[in-house]
């Protein structure tokens, strides 16, 4: 998040935090600006003081995560490695307590003793914190184990700002007449619900919990409208649908490679209302705006063993002869490579618009041909894959080279599997900007 930058999409009608490599770490937008609190993992006081700054206008409120067990956090000093330095503890939330103009707030997990556990808390409490979320477990228990519901509450005796119970989802919340239970039994002003939100949203709803069926189109309503990565759709679907993830449904969403696929299967129907906008957006739109008509898809392209190629025909090349047919200039291709990964990303330029994979390959040739393929896709150009059909596009003497020259070579190599945008109906173009 760090290296974001702020960007209002008109499209969307959002303001996206875009990554260096176009990729939208966090959207939100006016409507719940009052209602989203922004939890960042942190190490560093003046990284996490720099983020606060960044979101500060679109949010309620920043918290950070002093709990999470996981190792891709606690490697990292992050989560419930901080538990163990109550100095960095203490220098994170002041840094940010007079940083940032929004409350700020955090959330712990409970330590091995309770005397302990409350120290931890009325130090935290003096950094001048809004309130403090407590998971009553320790940083070595996970879910299966019972949640420890007298830690929270002696935590909540001792200090006097709010203390927000977490960790009762499965064991003691199920539906949203339990989340007044476990917040009285453990004396919190409130709840932090995090697994039974996952499964079934309504959890939250005093109705009472619907059918499973009926969140899953309205969260693929919302998913839709603001554009949300496809692969983080279905995985929100699938935890939803927990125990079904194998059913037909199940194995549908997990094959679907948009959000539109994923809203046929499970409702019938295509996109409507604002996604329109995104699928009739002009090709012009700035770069940081790409992944807002965007829908991702991975296709295999094995350069290399051929398996879905004739020998020596490439989507390159298709794209070259195509351009030649049309009299056009030969298509040129911008790479550029990142440094911290070493990756490349191509962007072809052809009849004077610009088309790229939103990924990155671990080599120049891969993305040339991601970027010839985005292209040939929007075009609705063959790539010369087998099956396709005749184009008479690829010249005589690439269909008569010699099978045992460079192919041959290429046949002994590993195939490679490119990442690659494809146009949403209507849209105008995957990777044009």
């Amino acid at each position: 998040m760090v290296q974001c930058q702020r960007v209002v999409n008109d499209v969307l009608q959002t303001v996206d935090f875009v990554a260096p490599d176009d990729r939208v770490m966090f959207r939100t937008c006016e409507r719940e600006k009052d209602r989203v609190v922004f939890q960042m993992g942190t190490a560093d006081p003046d990284r996490a003081l720099a983020v606060a700054r960044l979101v500060e206008k679109d949010v309620a409120a920043v918290d950070v995560n002093m709990g999470c067990p996981k190792e891709y956090s606690t490697k990292g000093g992050m989560g419930a490695a901080l538990l163990s330095d109550p100095e960095k503890i203490e220098a994170i939330l002041k840094k940010l307590v007079t940083g940032v103009s929004i409350p700020v707030t955090c959330k712990i997990r409970i330590l091995p003793s309770l005397q302990e556990t409350v120290s931890l808390v009325q130090r935290i409490e003096k950094t001048g914190v809004a309130a403090v979320a407590v998971h009553g477990r320790f940083k070595e228990e996970r879910p299966r184990h019972p949640v420890h519901c007298d830690y929270i509450q002696a935590v909540a005796r001792a200090v006097s700002i709010p203390v927000i119970a977490n960790g009762g989802s499965l064991d003691l919340v199920k539906t949203n007449a339990d989340v007044a239970e476990f917040r009285a039994a453990c004396g919190a002003s409130s709840v932090m619900l995090a697994r039974a939100a996952m499964w079934n949203a309504s959890v939250f709803s005093s109705r009472g919990p619907l059918p499973v069926e009926t969140v899953m189109e309205d969260y693929l309503r919302y998913a839709i409208r603001y554009d949300n990565n496809a692969f983080n759709t279905k995985y929100c679907l699938c935890q939803m649908l927990r125990d079904k993830v194998e059913s037909v449904l199940g194995k549908q969403v997990q094959a679907s490679q948009t959000n539109a696929e994923i809203r046929y299967w499970t409702t019938g129907s295509e996109p409507e209302g604002a996604q329109s906008a995104v699928n009739t957006a002009p090709w012009w739109l700035p770069a940081v705006l790409l992944s807002s008509r965007r829908a991702f898809k991975s296709v295999c392209f094995c350069v290399c063993c051929r398996r879905e190629y004739p020998p020596q025909i490439t989507p390159k090349m298709f794209l070259l002869e195509w351009s030649r047919k049309e009299k056009l200039e030969q298509p040129q291709y911008d790479t550029v490579q990142r440094s911290q990964d070493r990756s490349f990303q191509s962007t072809v330029t052809v009849a004077g618009r610009k088309y790229r994979s939103s990924l990155w390959e671990k080599s120049k040739k891969f993305a040339e041909q991601a970027s010839a393929i985005v292209c040939l896709r929007t075009l609705g150009v063959p790539e010369g894959r087998i099956g396709e059909g005749e184009s008479g596009l690829v010249c005589k003497r690439k269909r008569e080279g010699r099978a045992d020259g460079p192919a041959g070579a290429d046949r002994r190599k590993r195939p490679h599997v490119a990442s690659v945008p494809e146009e949403t109906q209507s849209n105008g173009g995957p990777g044009a900007v």
